[in-house]
Parts: C-alpha cells; structure tokens; sequence
C-alpha cells in the first residue's frame, strides 16, 4: 500500500506554502502528494507551479468537480501540467455536491451517472493523447488535444454509490475516498469495485483511501477537534451514506487517532482489505501531536 499526503495549505495558504508542502511531503517519503479543489486556489495550476520545484513526488487532485468543466478543456489543463511534471500527474474527479453545483454555481445537477459516463467517455481518450469522437446526452466532442511535451495521465474518480465505483472501475484507473471507513471499504467499496473491472476485463483498479489521522494520548479530545474540524462532511447527502454504512455518527468516528502504534496498526490494515493507497490527513491539536502523527506514519512509507 502506497502512503500519500493531503495537502491543506492550498486551501488556507499561498502557492508558496503549497509548494513547501509539497516539498516537505517529498523529503519525508510520501509516495504521493494529494491538492484538494475546494474554494481557495486553482489545483491543477498550484501543482504545476509545485511540479517544477518538487521533482519526484506524484501529484494528485482530490477532487476536481467536473460539471463546470468542460472535460476537453479538463484534459488540455491537465495535459499541460503533465508535461510539467513529466508524468506525475494523476487527476481525482469527482460530481462534488448538489447544494454546491446548483445551490452555488446555479448549474444542474440531473442525471449525474450519465454525466460522468459522458464526461469520462471525453475526458478518457484524451488524457491517453488520443484523439475523441463521442456523442452523448450531456456532452458531445469531437477533437484532440496536442500539447507537446506531455504524457498519459491516470484518472481516478471520487465514487461511493455502486453506480459511480462501475463508472471507476470501467472508464477510469480507480477511485479515491472520503468518509469511507474501513467496514465500508471492506464490504461495499473494494468488493463492487473490483467486480465491475473484472466484468469489464479491467485491470484491478486503483483505491486511495482519505481519512483523517492523529497521534494523541487526548483521544476524546481528538474527537471533539474531529467532529468540529469536519462536521460538514457529516450533512452531505453522499458522505452521510457511507457514515451510515459504517455506523458512524459522523466523520469524528471514522478517524484513526490514539498511540502511535495503534495509528501505525490501523492504517497497516487498511492494506489487508485491498486498499492500494492511503491518503494521510493530519489534524493534530498541537506542534507535538502534529511531530508525533508525521513520524508514525512515515513508519508505513
């Protein structure tokens, strides 16, 4: 199992501190570096920036909502930060919210399964550098994007429901996580997943499993500070889901917190249940709990 970083400084940070993230998350041995799309800056432009001063570390987005993009001019973006970072990139989409794109953006959200089937069915050639002729429902284009200088990247797509992990599974290299505990990916996510890429003679697709982590010796503390800290997750429609998978009340119960061979162990485990990689989100109360959580989990790199 691969162990990667989720950034948080592109959201509350300047493209400096992404890059110093980034930097660190390199020096440390992360295999992957994790920029979130929220309401701060740009991924797809902050990783190119960060691609050229950070040289070997993998580069991801978790996630890039798809409906107020294009997927042609998704693929030309994430072409040219590719040839940039000379291969490194890999691209988590996801549908994000309804109350975001609607509410927010005043876009629709209908029919998103046949979005993102139409929107993949684009957005796949292209990011292979292959030229595309599709015709669908929400989407129709017939083009190619000819950057020079750039390389295929991996798509990964933010899917919880069974219709998005067969989406996944036949028209992307996986699926990345938020909210998914453990029980949820051992017996709906990983299980539905691999089924539909063996259906579809698909190769074993890649699950990144994101989930909030802290060393502390306050464990009622750290939950409090998670409850808080990611309530939000608690009220939308596709996270609450899998929190009742799981059992969970919310996402303060999902959270790997405790001694830092518990944390070491329960990340271990993850493993064992097919996770291929695991997506570190700290959120320590403390610089000593933040020193304790960075070197327990580089014990797993």
């Amino acid at each position: 199992m691969r162990i990667g970083y989720f950034g948080g400084t592109i959201n509350d940070g300047t493209v400096d501190d992404v890059v110093a993230e980034a930097k660190q998350a390199e020096a440390d041995g992360f295999a992957t570096y994790w920029a979130p799309q929220i309401f701060g800056h740009d991924a797809l432009t902050a990783l190119a920036v960060t691609a050229r001063e950070v040289p070997r570390i993998e580069l991801g987005t978790s996630v890039v909502p798809t409906y107020p993009r294009h997927p042609m001019a998704l693929a030309q973006q994430c072409l040219t930060v590719n040839a940039v970072a000379e291969g490194r990139l890999t691209l988590g989409i996801g549908l994000s919210h309804k109350i975001v794109i609607e509410n927010m953006m005043g876009m629709s959200y209908d029919k998103p399964i046949g979005h993102i089937r139409d929107y993949m069915s684009i957005l796949g050639p292209l990011s292979r550098n292959e030229p595309v002729s599709y015709s669908g429902e929400h989407y129709s284009t017939h083009a190619a994007v000819n950057a020079v200088g750039s390389q295929p990247f991996g798509t990964v797509i933010a899917a919880l429901g069974p219709q998005m992990l067969k989406v996944a599974a036949e028209l992307a290299d996986g699926t990345l996580t938020w909210c998914t505990g453990p029980i949820t990916l051992a017996e709906h996510t990983i299980p539905t997943i691999n089924a539909a890429a063996d259906a579809a003679d698909r190769p074993t697709p890649r699950v990144i499993a994101a989930l909030p982590v802290c060393v502390t010796d306050d464990f009622e503390g750290a939950k409090a500070r998670a409850a808080k800290v990611f309530e939000i997750y608690g009220s939308l429609p596709s996270y609450r889901a899998m929190l009742d998978r799981e059992g969970a009340a919310g996402p303060e119960d999902i959270a790997i917190t405790g001694s830092a061979d518990e944390v070491v162990e329960r990340i271990g485990r993850l493993a064992e249940i097919g996770v291929t990689d695991f997506a570190t989100v700290e959120f320590p109360g403390n610089p000593d709990e933040a020193a304790a959580t960075r070197a327990a989990v580089k014990q797993l790199l």
